[in-house]
């Protein structure tokens, strides 16, 4: 029996670095938090196993798997440190990256602006090339002129090279020739081809993740290779695994080759962790809303499945306007930033009216509560005025907050030049913040087909049970939870994640005329890649496969996605085919075009391993213990019921027992965060810990 018995997850964020240490065998969670080190997040991950392991003796050992999540891949893009890099693409395609799809996101701003591409005009070479859209060739490729091209792109200084030639997801001969002369010609460079990172049919979006692939390749090699061997000077010996971006789990190997798959690893976490709840509880509709330092992430849950969209925008010029960011095509949980977090900032803007945000003061200074240079009051600040938080137990008491500078600085930069008195000004920050996050909610859930009435919402995330009370009351919800530890929680839904790799390959054909044999082995070759990628976790288990096709009526510039039987793709029914396409359609439209003929564009697989099933401990009723027990007494907080200060019961989470119910107003601390809820709520706790707060309606 092997004696690695503990698992830990570890979530990078901008403002606080989170930890989770699981206990296989006995079920037993420790958990710890740190500051980021954004100069080297690294740095503080072996902060927190340091810490840890004053918790847990000799554990390091004992590690089966380490799971990480980060926002490495994402800051780099955003606050373009990433590698010089160069691309080589087919002659006349050199623009494409300026291009893109010739849609402007705000067709009536004549001063919109949209975002600057990763590698500059001067680094995009091309080479004199052509391959059809049925992957004949038209022009081969001279491997003379290639030569010439990757050494000037040498003389400029470029230590990474994507490249993408036009049409290579049908015949990626010209590619793999390229990539042979990269490899010889400058053995030590950093090198990211389409058909490797992305063979998909559309021209501007392959370009554009490839391009961000080879960007911030060098960079995430780099970390994870110090990252591992950090833990290893620790003395782990357990698999290092990277939280994707498509809520599966990955070898590190695997992301430090694909990093543009790791884009928002963190809040995908949390989002599988409220999945994983939701079929706990059989809640069919979930809105979870993780709200960090620096942001405020979420998803809508529905039928129990997040939905996983191909394609993710990165450093939207405009924060909330789609089309304003570069484009990544890669799986990623259907996640929608709608706010701030807890370290962005409050300013009066020019016209005299508050504004929250974007800019975030982070973990270095962090807000102006912090005490660690911060001169812009922040979201937390506030919370701090209103008596939600304690100063004396941020973080379980181990970082004392300085509320008195909090006052000062928004009595001196909002509330003097508002001309309104300090409770309204920070009251207008929390405030502000829940209604701009309450409006992008609804626009989520709309969109989604949702209905914010019925949801259930989650909260995850320092600062998301703070905020929680306050979204789900604008949203009109019936029912808030917040989970155990719900302060880590990303780190904690690590486990809840499987083991997984998405791929895709395309390849045009009409369902009339496509030869089924040749499309069972696509399926075959993709479920070949993505087993070898997923063993790579070193599990002697036997891999699972999910299939997909993306299909469209010809002519359409969007597809659909339908899920297929497993089998021989060559025994299918062309008619069964079309009539499950017809039926998804019909859902997702309202009607369908039986007439109008119907074609395969993309093939997609989901290679697993099975579920590592997370097992929640139940928690006990100590003898003789009485809710009386669990209060630590009362704090004066702010009420927008009573649009005054009030008293607020104050309970210690870790004393709360099944069973435990009580009305508002309350605030339930616990380390990593604290719930704030009204009086117009019923609070229970089930028993394995969960919070649960009914909404009251209004008479």
């Amino acid at each position: 029996m092997s004696d690695k018995v503990y698992r830990l997850g570890c979530d990078i964020g901008g403002t606080f670095t989170d930890f989770v240490l699981l206990n296989d065998e006995t079920g037993e969670i420790k958990i710890h938090k740190c500051l980021t080190t954004p100069q080297d997040p690294s740095d503080a991950v072996e902060e927190g196993v340091v810490a840890l392991s004053g918790k847990e003796q000799g554990f390091v050992k004992k590690l089966d798997e380490v799971i990480h999540g980060t926002t490495l891949v994402i800051n780099a893009i955003i606050e373009r440190k990433g590698a010089r890099t160069g691309l080589i693409t087919t002659k006349g395609f050199r623009d494409t990256l300026e291009l893109g799809r010739e849609i402007r996101y705000a067709p009536y701003d004549i001063f919109s602006e949209y975002p600057v591409p990763l590698i500059p005009r001067p680094l995009r070479l091309e080479v004199d090339e052509r391959i059809r859209s049925d992957g004949t060739v038209l022009k081969s490729l001279d491997t003379e002129e290639a030569k010439k091209v990757v050494h000037e792109l040498m003389d400029q200084g470029v230590t990474s090279i994507a490249v993408c030639l036009l049409n290579s997801y049908e015949n990626p001969v010209h590619e793999f020739m390229l990539k042979d002369i990269i490899l010889k010609e400058a053995p030590d460079m950093s090198l990211s081809i389409s058909y490797e990172v992305l063979p998909q049919i559309k021209e501007y979006e392959r370009t554009s993740t490839t391009a961000t692939n080879a960007y911030v390749k060098p960079l995430t090699g780099t970390y994870l290779a110090k990252l591992t061997q950090r833990l290893e000077t620790l003395g782990s010996t357990g698999k290092l695994f990277i939280m994707l971006a498509s809520g599966g789990i990955t070898s590190a190997e695997t992301a430090a080759q694909f990093p543009v798959r790791v884009i928002e690893s963190g809040p995908t976490a949390a989002v599988i962790a409220g999945q994983y709840y939701g079929k706990m509880f059989n809640i069919k509709d979930i809105f979870c809303f993780d709200m960090g330092g620096t942001t405020a992430k979420s998803c809508l849950i529905q039928k129990g499945v997040a939905g996983v969209v191909p394609t993710f925008e990165v450093g939207r010029v405009q924060r909330f306007m789609k089309g304003s960011g570069l484009t990544i095509q890669v799986p990623v949980v259907d996640l929608m930033e709608i706010g701030a977090g807890g370290g962005s900032i409050a300013k009066v803007s020019r016209m005299g009216t508050l504004q929250v945000g974007p800019e975030s003061s982070g973990a270095a200074p962090g807000p102006i509560c912090y005490a660690r240079g911060g001169t812009g009051p922040g979201v937390t600040d506030s919370d701090l005025v209103l008596g939600y938080l304690d100063e004396n137990f941020f973080l379980g008491g181990e970082m004392k907050l300085d509320k008195e500078a909090a006052i000062r600085g928004i009595e001196e930069q909002i509330a003097k030049p508002l001309g309104v008195s300090l409770t309204q000004a920070a009251w207008g920050i929390h405030d502000l913040i829940n209604e701009t996050m309450a409006a992008a909610a609804k626009t989520h859930i709309a969109e989604k087909g949702g209905n914010p009435k019925i949801v259930t919402v989650a909260a995850f995330g320092g600062a998301g049970p703070v905020h929680a009370y306050g979204l789900t009351r604008k949203l009109g919800a019936p029912k808030l939870l917040i989970p155990p530890i719900a302060g880590v929680g990303s780190a904690l839904g690590f486990f809840t994640a499987p083991r997984a790799f998405d791929l895709v390959r395309s390849h045009k054909a009409s369902l009339a005329e496509a030869d089924f044999a040749e499309i069972e082995k696509i399926f075959q070759e993709l479920e070949a890649e993505g087993d070898r990628t997923i063993q790579k976790a070193g599990k002697a288990e036997e891999s699972i496969f999910e299939r997909s096709l993306d299909m469209r009526f010809v002519g359409q510039g969007s597809e659909t996605n339908i899920a297929i039987p497993e089998g021989d793709f060559a025994r299918i029914k062309r008619e069964d085919i079309r009539s499950k396409f017809d039926e998804v359609y019909k859902n997702l439209y309202g009607r369908t075009y039986p007439e109008s003929e119907i074609e395969f564009i993309n093939f997609r697989v989901r290679a697993s391993l099975p579920e590592r099933i997370l097992q929640l401990h139940k928690i006990e009723k100590k003898e003789g213990i009485s809710l009386q027990d669990t209060i630590k007494g009362q704090r004066s907080a702010y009420s927008p019921i009573a649009q005054d200060y009030i008293p607020y019961t104050v309970y210690d989470r870790y004393k709360l027992f099944p069973g435990a119910a009580f009305e508002g107003p309350a605030i339930i601390e616990e380390r990593e965060s604290t719930i704030v809820v009204g009086e117009d709520t019923s609070i229970a706790v089930d028993e394995y810990g969960f919070v649960w707060i009914d909404m009251k309606k209004e008479e």
